[in-house]
């Protein structure tokens, strides 16, 4: 789920090793200023893998130096070739047929072929949600040449090349076979690409910046860029991330023209810098972000449904993203399983929302359900605002409906680790965490992998109920729009019984960059590079 953003802020802990990792290509001396964009991101690179992890920060990295069969237009409506040149479907809708463009190489000049994808396709199904969902409907993935290869299903499945061309993390990107074919449950430990972007090993310091070059051997599509379709053509040498924690620092630096662009300038600033003419303010996401509260199910209080449904009548989102967002022309409040602003959004099963929160409902189902005064860990991200006010006022709230909580301050990159724990929460794991998603994949049932309740198969809090996933599956055969809003009542109301996690509600978060410092493609859970330009 989805920063998301699933991400990070310093952290460099959390990329010990990173640094010494073999494979990772040099590059290109260090062109003049006027061909490099500097860029402040909203946190550290947790890994170097994208398939392996769910954050942004990694999925942006794997959106530099990887690329994808598919793309996906600003409209987002329709799949479109990247990788592929064309692609046909057989008369019973149950083998799809790829052929790979001319022109593809990795950053190490050698060429991409079918047995690169086929490997990666299947490395990324694991760790996907929608991955995981398109192969259960798959019979077989293989190569028939070295440009060609195919899917075949055992049952007509609608939404592959929706799959295929989505942003949602983790993404399906293109590896060499060799890092293809690494364990799914195992990091990759070289970084060779078949993107826009090599990674310059000479140049980067991990934990402080992270140095982007033009790929040389990257041959992007003619046709205009739109979306993640369309010719991702690089119009710079070079692409810095500059991790800078401390926003005073960073908007000083923007504002001084030390940096080009600041993804998650504080909203308390933004008046600030739209009042400086050198500076633009742009909405990058269109649906806004949609803050996620995950619970452990695994372990006791949240094993227990009453426990969970306690906390929806505790928490109050208006006091959650206020001290944040600041004003309600940043953010909402929402009621909704599915993005508010979506086709899918509904009211099915609110009535706790609508009403507010009951804190003696609340201390009633806590009792009926069994908590016993055991102190919750709460995983505090101190260095991400969002995350940082969004627990400490939840940790109030909890303790105003009698549960202890024990608040664990840490940075991003720690959370991102510690969340991957399945023991209990005095053993080193956990029972809440905050994240945030773009607004586009809590909008259905299958793109958000939080939105799964397959047990420990699934995302971080391991929530399981059949009833769900039978849901799920019935949303993605129906064959209208019609119908898939039926069943996303159904799903919603189903959820908020069982409480798979919680939202804290919806916001926008506007990145400002310099005027000179044009060609921003509006991408969900994406910043692309290409197309940007520097005058």
């Amino acid at each position: 789920m989805k920063a998301t953003r699933r991400t990070v802020m310093g952290g460099s802990l959390a990329i010990a090793g990173l640094a010494s990792a073999p494979g990772i290509l040099r590059a290109q001396a260090r062109p003049p200023a006027a061909r490099t964009v500097r860029a402040v991101m909203h946190g550290d690179i947790p890994t170097y893998d994208p398939i392996w992890t769910t954050a942004n920060m990694s999925a942006y990295h794997g959106g530099m130096v990887y690329d994808m069969l598919l793309g996906a237009d600003a409209r987002g409506d329709e799949p479109r070739p990247q990788m592929v040149r064309r692609w046909g479907i057989s008369d019973d809708k149950l083998t799809y047929t790829f052929e790979l463009r001319d022109g593809l190489r990795f950053s190490d000049n050698t060429e991409v072929t079918s047995a690169d994808v086929v490997p990666s396709i299947r490395r990324w199904m694991v760790r996907s949600g929608s991955g995981q969902l398109l192969a259960q409907h798959t019979r077989d993935i293989s190569a028939k040449d070295a440009k060609t290869f195919s899917v075949v299903l055992k049952e007509p499945f609608s939404l592959l090349l929706d799959i295929f061309s989505s942003t949602n993390t983790p993404v399906l990107f293109i590896m060499r076979k060799r890092e293809a074919e690494t364990d799914p449950m195992q990091k990759i430990d070289q970084v060779v690409g078949s993107g826009p972007y090599i990674l310059n090993q000479d140049e980067t310091k991990v934990g402080s910046q992270y140095v982007y070059d033009k790929n040389p051997h990257y041959v992007p599509r003619s046709e205009p860029a739109s979306g993640t379709a369309g010719g991702k053509v690089v119009k710079v040498d070079r692409t810095v991330y500059v991790n800078m924690p401390d926003s005073q620092t960073a908007v000083a630096a923007l504002q001084a023209g030390e940096i080009d662009f600041y993804e998650i300038p504080p909203i308390d600033l933004l008046d600030q810098l739209q009042s400086d003419p050198a500076i633009t303010i742009e909405n990058l996401f269109d649906l806004g972000l949609v803050g996620h509260v995950g619970l452990n199910w695994l372990h006791p209080p949240f094993n227990n449904i009453k426990c969970r449904q306690a906390v929806l009548h505790i928490m109050n989102q208006e006091d959650m993203l206020r001290p944040t967002f600041v004003s309600p022309k940043w953010y909402k409040t929402c009621g909704s399983y599915f993005t508010c602003g979506s086709a899918m959004e509904n009211d099915a099963n609110t009535g706790w929302f609508k009403s507010g929160p009951n804190i003696p409902l609340a201390k009633q189902l806590l009792a009926e359900g069994g908590y016993d005064g055991k102190p919750i860990v709460m995983l505090q991200a101190t260095n991400i605002p969002y995350m940082s006010n969004a627990a400490t006022v939840m940790a109030e709230q909890l303790r105003g409906a009698g549960m202890k909580v024990d608040l664990q301050p840490m940075d991003w990159a720690g959370v991102v680790a510690r969340r991957v724990s399945q023991a209990p929460s005095d053993q080193g794991g956990w029972d809440i965490f905050f994240t945030s998603g773009a607004g586009p994949s809590y909008s259905d049932p299958y793109t958000d992998v939080s939105m799964a309740t397959n047990g420990t198969k699934g995302w971080f809090g391991w929530p399981s109920d059949e009833k769900n996933e039978q849901l799920r599956a019935a949303w993605v055969a129906a064959e209208t729009l019609e119908q898939r809003k039926a069943i996303a009542a159904q799903i919603q109301d189903n959820a908020w019984n069982i409480v798979p996690h919680l939202h804290f509600g919806q916001w926008q978060q506007p990145t400002a960059h310099r005027k000179n410092v044009t060609g921003w493609l509006h991408v969900p859970d994406l910043i692309p590079f290409w197309n940007v330009e520097k005058t």
